[in-house]
């Protein structure tokens, strides 16, 4: 092209930045992403690139140590551009773009997979935790630390070596840290039960908390008091109540299933999908599945450490086996491709880590649905290949919801409700059915027996009968 054409097309290619909805600021950082790739392909014409050219791109770029996510997703879609906008070719209205966007998420600091790991419980890691939280939470955080550093540790310390959750962690310590700001700042050593009732009536009567809200504060002020500044909460302790609202789980049916599955375009998404419909599944369990806990021997699947601390196995659907044995060859080329240049690790627990030292450079130990890009882990400062972030799924199914048409409130959850409740349709035994959801009580279970028990239905309306 002659300079004037150059001139014409940049110039182009700007504007089309602009009405993507990039912030003029940020364009010059898309027209360098879009000439670093043509000069990475010198002699190949834009008209001759196909999909295969961008694929080995952005798998070659997602090895760079030092790129951050938004970095990575502002390359993607800055060829994005260049091929949908610019040089229109037929691949790139069906190339995964958005998917490459959100599996190039990287784990926060305060992830549940890495949160606890290479550190000492101490009030560094406490405060870089907590601050990491959100400017709303971590000004909060601030204000109370002050005060009361002897509190946030303890409560911390205590959580934690009774192996408590990464989720339950935030949540105690957020709701003491509101109960403190709710009493004015005021030592909650010195607060009593009365005080206690006040804030818990407070929430329900004031903030409209659900029931479920109000329990969970209560069980973080009685954490607290037991374990940290070791008093016992009397026995006629009463506070006003919120009323617990019986709820039924949201449930696809096996054609509603069929037309979402039919609307996830692309894979690992619609694999991770048919895995969480498939082997009733939740979705963190889902996302952490290594390589050694796929038997297709056996045909089964090995989900470790799940809710509970628990192990439990589930039968692989015969189904997804060859898509299955295809992502983890994938997975396998591009694990050597990463040892090669000089990366492949992979998060360990850090028990494990001290137990077996080379293991987070073998195959077996990877992730099945590996991010696309090597990111810093936020604790160790070791670059790794983490698992996929779990927003990518999330944020696909919900696409494919509103495409499919289907008007129930339907998350990634839901397809563990569906393969509950449709096995117990099939005659399934309850306690099979409890098991392979992991369920520590039938109790539990017991909520899906709802679409069995029709009470009503057989009888006739009156409206049908006029």
């Amino acid at each position: 092209m002659s300079n004037g054409s150059v001139s014409r097309f940049w110039d182009k290619y700007i504007s089309k930045t602009m009405a993507y909805g990039v912030k003029k600021t940020s364009v010059r950082w898309y027209v360098r992403y879009a000439e670093v790739y043509i000069k990475a392909h010198r002699g190949l014409k834009l008209d001759q690139h196909t999909a295969g050219h961008v694929e080995r791109y952005l798998n070659n770029k997602g090895r760079k140590n030092r790129l951050e996510s938004w970095q990575f997703k502002q390359m993607i879609v800055s060829i994005k551009l260049l091929f949908t906008e610019m040089v229109i070719l037929p691949w790139a209205s069906t190339f995964a773009w958005d998917d490459w966007i959100n599996q190039c998420e990287t784990l926060e600091d305060g992830h549940g997979t890495v949160a606890r790991d290479y550190q000492k419980i101490d009030i560094s890691s406490i405060v870089k935790g907590s601050l990491a939280a959100g400017k709303k939470e971590g000004g909060l955080f601030k204000l109370v630390f002050a005060q009361y550093p002897e509190h946030i540790q303890n409560i911390v310390i205590q959580i934690r070596v009774m192996d408590y959750s990464m989720k339950t962690e935030k949540s105690y310590l957020g709701w003491l840290l509101r109960f403190i700001r709710f009493h004015e700042m005021k030592d909650p050593e010195i607060l009593s039960e009365t005080d206690v009732s006040r804030f818990l009536e407070y929430l329900v009567i004031d903030r409209k908390v659900s029931s479920s809200t109000q329990s969970q504060a209560l069980n973080a002020l009685v954490f607290f008091y037991k374990n940290v500044l070791k008093r016992n909460m009397s026995e006629d302790f009463q506070f006003i109540r919120s009323r617990k609202p019986k709820r039924l789980p949201v449930v696809l049916s096996r054609s509603e299933v069929k037309k979402l599955f039919h609307y996830i375009d692309n894979n690992p998404q619609k694999l991770m999908a048919q895995l969480l419909y498939g082997c009733g599944l939740r979705l963190m369990e889902c996302v952490k599945l290594r390589v050694l806990d796929i038997d297709f021997d056996y045909q089964q699947i090995l989900i470790r450490q799940a809710k509970g601390k628990k192990d439990r196995v589930v039968p692989m659907p015969k189904a997804v086996m060859s898509d299955l044995k295809f992502q983890i060859e994938k997975s396998c080329i591009e694990h050597r491709s990463d040892l090669v240049q000089g990366y492949g690790k992979v998060y360990m627990p850090e028990a494990l880590a001290r137990k077996y030292p080379n293991a987070e450079n073998e195959f077996r130990w990877q992730y099945v649905f590996p991010s696309k890009l090597i990111s810093k882990d936020p604790r160790s400062g070791v670059y790794r290949r983490h698992h996929i972030h779990e927003s990518s799924l999330q944020k696909q199914i919900l696409k494919s919801t509103k495409k499919a048409g289907i008007l129930k409130k339907v998350n990634c959850h839901c397809l563990r409700h569906s393969f509950a409740t449709h096995l117990l349709e099939s005659g399934y035994d309850i306690r099979t059915v409890q098991e392979l959801l992991g369920h520590a009580n039938v109790s539990t279970t017991m909520i899906y027996t709802h679409v069995l028990n029709k009470p009503g239905v057989s009888v006739n309306s009156p409206l049908d009968i006029l």
